[in-house]
Order: structure tokens, then C-alpha cells, then sequence
């Protein structure tokens, strides 16, 4: 049976469950292929505890943690309410395809809608079809205002 827990950072065996599950997803090619550095890996659950704004939810099946997403809350200044972006939603290969996503999900809402956000933002690979079928399921649609604009484009510019 799949359990999902609001991670507390603070907690060892969480702090070390996400960080180890955030490392497969970075190992994993549709997380660019690349283990977390050793400095992420030690310094990751402390940043995020120094963040309010931050909250992540982990999957366990019996002991074994199998999923994690990680949000941060934003700020929509159309609808002056937070909103949270989902950043990263990582299911260990042995366990997708049962749903854990769905599991998670349901508790990342519960919890924005706690946090009194007018919803759910997140990103994903064109190609990960896998996941944007689970992300459809769960009522995530393209953002547009303005059909004749087209659809919101993800972009970013590293420092």
C-alpha cells in the first residue's frame, strides 16, 4: 500500500529519501542525465527548510520511499493569490504505472489548497509521454489567455 507524507526536512531519513530520489531523477535521461553534486545533495533539505514557500511530499510503499515531488509557491498576480509550481515529480521505474503520481498529486493539492493557492503550475518534457498522459489525468491543461497567442512557452536563462 502506497503512503504519502508531507516531508519534513528536518527529518533524517526524509531529508535523505528526497534527496536520493531527486538524484535518480537527475540520473534518469529525462532528468538531463546528470547525478546531483555533492554540494546539492548536502545542502538540498536545509535550503528548503530556510523556505516557507517550499513544500514536497514523499511516496513510500511499506518502507521503501518510491516518489517524491518537490513545489514552490508563487505568486499569480492576476488572480492576487499564491499559486504553486510543481517542480519536480520523480516515481522510481519499479513503481510507475501504479498510480503513485496520482497519489502524490492528490496530497500536493490538498496542500495548496491549504496554502490558499488559485492552483498548480508545472513543467514537463514535450517527449515524456509517459507523464503528460499522468498530468493530463490529473486535470493539467496547456496555458493560454487568448487562443490566437497560442499556448505559454517555458523558457529559461541560467545564471
Amino acid at each position: 500500500m502506497i503512503e504519502v507524507v508531507l516531508v519534513d526536512y528536518r527529518n533524517a531519513a526524509q531529508a535523505a529519501a528526497l534527496v536520493d530520489l531527486l538524484d535518480a531523477y537527475a540520473r534518469d535521461p529525462a532528468g538531463g542525465g546528470t547525478p546531483l553534486d555533492a554540494s546539492v545533495r548536502a545542502g538540498l533539505p536545509a535550503a528548503l527548510a530556510a523556505r516557507p514557500q517550499a513544500f514536497s511530499v514523499l511516496a513510500y510503499d511499506g518502507a521503501q520511499p518510491v516518489g517524491l515531488v518537490n513545489c514552490i509557491e508563487g505568486f499569480s498576480t492576476f488572480a492576487c493569490k499564491p499559486l504553486v509550481n510543481v517542480h519536480d515529480v520523480v516515481v522510481l521505474a519499479s513503481h510507475r504505472g501504479q498510480r503513485v503520481a496520482q497519489r502524490m498529486f492528490a496530497r500536493v493539492e490538498q496542500e495548496a489548497r491549504a496554502r490558499g493557492a488559485c492552483k498548480l503550475t508545472l513543467e514537463v518534457l514535450s517527449a515524456n509521454a509517459p507523464a503528460l498522459r499522468s498530468y493530463e489525468r490529473e486535470g493539467f491543461i496547456g496555458y493560454q489567455l487568448d487562443p490566437a497567442f497560442g499556448h505559454a512557452v517555458f523558457l529559461q536563462k541560467k545564471l
